[in-house]
């Protein structure tokens, strides 16, 4: 008696893949597309904002942080906050803000409704116990980036703001 085994073809299995006008995105977007290639599936997408004098930004991604980094002003950080909201896909956009400084904080608020035109949720956060009290610690803004990570790790009173585009 022959034992004789049928041979099934390959299956093809088709992976997402990186294209060269990819690389023409921010490093961050790029890092996040990288990791949703490795995992496979949209989550959050969590951006947790320190306002201040230097704005400290914390950026996560399929619960990993993907960037660390601070601006000096509010439209460079806005302008920053959108590039990688419209770069990734994720099931949830949240963007924690710190209640330290409102007046920042609303002027944030209020350019990424007018320049983004897509929803997100919003969370002003407590930032009370953000920041170390250690002498010459904020170098290069350390300060504020360990504090943003800190707040996009908090929870708050969630908004969710749609844009004017479809508000009027």
């Amino acid at each position: 008696m022959v034992l004789t085994t049928r041979r099934e073809a390959p299956i093809e299995c088709k992976k997402p893949m990186l294209h060269e006008d990819t690389f023409e995105q921010h490093p961050t977007v790029i890092r996040g597309l990288i990791q949703k290639l490795s995992l496979g599936y949209e989550q959050d997408l969590i951006i947790g904002v320190d306002p201040g004098q230097r704005i400290g930004l914390s950026i996560f991604y399929f619960g990993r942080e993907i960037e660390s980094s601070f601006n000096s002003s509010v439209e460079d950080s806005v302008l920053h906050i959108i590039r990688v909201l419209g770069g990734l896909r994720a099931k949830r956009k949240i963007i924690k803000i710190g209640n330290g400084n409102m007046n920042i904080a609303k002027e944030i608020v209020t350019m990424l409704n007018l320049r983004f035109c897509s929803s997100f949720e919003l969370e002003f956060v407590d930032e009370s116990k953000t920041s170390l009290k250690i002498k010459n610690f904020n170098q290069r803004g350390k300060r504020d980036m360990l504090s943003a990570k800190y707040i996009s790790q908090r929870e708050g009173y969630r908004h969710f703001v749609l844009p004017l585009s479809m508000t009027g």
